[in-house]
């Protein structure tokens, strides 16, 4: 399947250039998309953009306006958004190097890859990838893409490079701002060391292929079960989880997990035990 690229351009790396192109590295949310009809006619309803004063309007004789006070707007037509030029609406500028780990996760934002665009630019782009793999360092440039210049944070990935766009500072939140409320008080360390067991009992190794939309899937059944004329089930509200006790409630979810784990560990020791042979005895 071929994909669209989001971006062509140019990566450079000083005074290095090759041709490349930006994909998205991900599938957009959810297969199951819905649209608005009406039930009396089941009709599709149309959204037609409208002037409150003179009515429908074409979208094509539309421009975009930045509002500067209550209903005053500055108007721009798209040549003359398209007339700002930065270098990063073409090339991609790696600027600096910088350790992976010192990139906050709240900076980390949409995930892209990128790749040579045509043959004639792999050799180019394979010299500036080796050379950051080797680096150890995450590279950082500027893209813009859509009306919107990001950092991106590159790094080589399998044969080409994943690039991260990087939030600006004015866009992440200070975590007091959330957190500033919460209790300085220390936790009781016999609860601690009981959640501390629950966690190594649910240790294992990241596998995304368990991670399933599951209200996605309810979704696609439910559509299922309306097809063939079934009238969907009525589901049972969740039990209330308000913890009383809270050492009881660990002290359970600890048990419970014991048992959980004894029942296969059961199961497969019976099954490598052999069986005793029943001996008869002589007549």
């Amino acid at each position: 399947m071929a994909y669209r690229p989001t971006w062509q351009g140019h990566l450079k790396l000083s005074l290095v250039t090759c041709p490349v192109a930006l994909y998205t590295a991900t599938n957009s949310a959810g297969d199951v998309h819905f649209n608005l009809i009406n039930p009396k006619t089941n009709n599709r309803i149309k959204m037609i953009t409208t002037d409150p004063d003179t009515g429908p309007i074409e979208r094509s004789e539309l421009v975009k306006g930045y509002e500067v006070s209550k209903g005053e707007y500055i108007l721009l037509t798209n040549d003359e958004i398209n007339s700002v030029k930065l270098e990063s609406t073409k090339t991609i500028e790696i600027e600096r190097f910088v350790p992976g780990d010192e990139i906050d996760r709240l900076y980390w934002d949409n995930p892209y890859f990128l790749a040579p665009d045509g043959k004639l630019a792999q050799e180019a782009f394979g010299v500036i990838r080796t050379a950051m793999e080797k680096s150890g360092q995450i590279a950082l440039g500027r893209v813009v893409i859509g009306t919107r210049e990001r950092i991106l944070a590159l790094e080589p990935r399998d044969k080409g490079i994943l690039a991260y766009t990087i939030r600006t500072d004015a866009e992440v939140r200070k975590p007091d701002e959330i957190f500033g409320g919460i209790s300085d008080k220390a936790a009781d360390p016999a609860m601690i060391a009981i959640a501390e067991k629950i966690i190594e009992q649910q240790e294992g190794p990241f596998d995304p292929s368990q991670f399933v939309d599951r209200y996605e899937e309810a979704l696609k059944a439910l559509i299922e079960d309306k097809k063939k004329g079934h009238k969907p089930a009525k589901v049972a509200e969740p039990d209330d989880t308000n913890v009383v006790d809270l050492m009881s409630a660990l002290r359970a979810s600890l048990g419970a997990k014991d048992k959980a784990a004894a029942k296969p560990a059961a199961k497969e020791k019976a099954a490598k035990t052999p069986a005793k042979a029943k001996t008869r005895k002589a007549g």
